[in-house]
């Protein structure tokens, strides 16, 4: 099965130590974001989880960690824009993100790790032509450590609409210029553009637009089939095809504050959160409550052991 660690929170970037002690524990307990008395247990064993997916923007603190990680199949979407402290007030340095990003590469392999640049915004400041600019400068650094970047234009979520109000949609215009510019950018450095939840707007220029996180991202990461049941298969509406998996985090707990987050509702919430964690419960913000029902998951591996094209070509040669 697969375990999504980035949903709802940075783990690696501000909780990779509490994931190793889980690791370690063999197990996580995650609460229903929606019913909090309702809580799952997930075994952590290499045995029913074939894959653990990240979404970061700093893999650095997990990265002392990898070896711990090892024995499980792993596929990592960094997320590198380069707006300013305005927007994204905690990111680190992009310059040290991208010398990580390729020490990461180097790791897990370049069908491991995937570059997103989301999301796309636009003003006074952060015009088309801006974002194109910075996008080559970028895809230039990264070129021949993944293969893959996403791209999505901001949404104004209820959450975003509060802690950034002036921010706005994207036109129409801007969206096919943009698209077509770093479609033809990522043709020149070997990467593929995934737009993500855009629907197929670009595609007739030559973006991926099947998703951004699918099984196929999966099933190239681990060079295996993965046998998943039907019902588990179409897990988002609209316009997003990704296969998520279940997720271990929790909202309301990123430190990064970035202002077009649709995870945290307020940084004041999340300061205080951030204090409830502690790196040696099982729960990744607070502990066991008398009222908790505690649900343990069916799991099991999904590798089938039927050997993909490239295998099959490797072997043959």
């Amino acid at each position: 099965m697969i375990i999504q660690t980035g949903m709802r929170t940075d783990i690696p970037a501000f909780y990779s130590e509490w994931l190793v002690n889980r690791i370690k524990e063999g197990y996580v307990l995650v609460r229903n974001p929606y019913n909090p008395v309702q809580v799952t247990k997930y075994r952590l064993s290499p045995e029913v989880v074939d894959l653990m997916a990240f979404c970061t923007k700093n893999p650095e603190p997990m990265l002392k960690y990898m070896d711990i990680l090892r024995p499980y199949g792993q596929y990592w979407f960094v997320t590198i824009t380069p707006y300013g402290k305005d927007i994204e007030p905690n990111v680190p340095d992009k310059d040290k993100v991208m010398e990580d990003f390729k020490r990461l590469s180097d790791m897990v392999g370049v069908d491991s790790v995937g570059w997103r640049y989301d999301p796309i915004l636009t003003d006074r400041i952060h015009t088309a032509q801006w974002h194109s600019a910075e996008f080559e400068k970028m895809a230039s650094r990264l070129s021949g450590y993944t293969k893959t970047c996403v791209i999505s234009f901001l949404d104004i979520y209820k959450k975003v609409e509060r802690n950034f109000p002036e921010a706005g949609t994207v036109t129409k215009k801007d969206r096919i210029w943009i698209g077509k510019e770093f479609i033809r950018i990522a043709d020149k450095y070997g990467l593929t553009i995934r737009p993500c939840a855009e629907g197929s707007e670009l595609a007739a220029y030559g973006a991926d637009c099947s998703g951004c996180m699918t099984v196929d991202t999966f099933e190239t990461a681990l060079h295996t089939h993965l046998d998943i049941p039907k019902q588990k298969i179409n897990q988002r509406n609209g316009s997003c095809a990704c296969f998520m998996g279940v997720d271990i985090g929790a909202y309301d707990t990123c430190g990064h504050l970035c202002r077009y987050c649709y995870a945290n509702a307020n940084a004041e919430l999340v300061r205080e959160n951030m204090k409830r964690h502690d790196p040696k419960s099982p729960f990744l913000l607070g502990r066991s409550m008398p009222e908790d029902v505690i649900h343990e998951a069916k799991q099991k591996s999904w590798i089938d052991g039927q050997m993909t094209l490239d295998q099959y070509l490797d072997e043959s040669i």
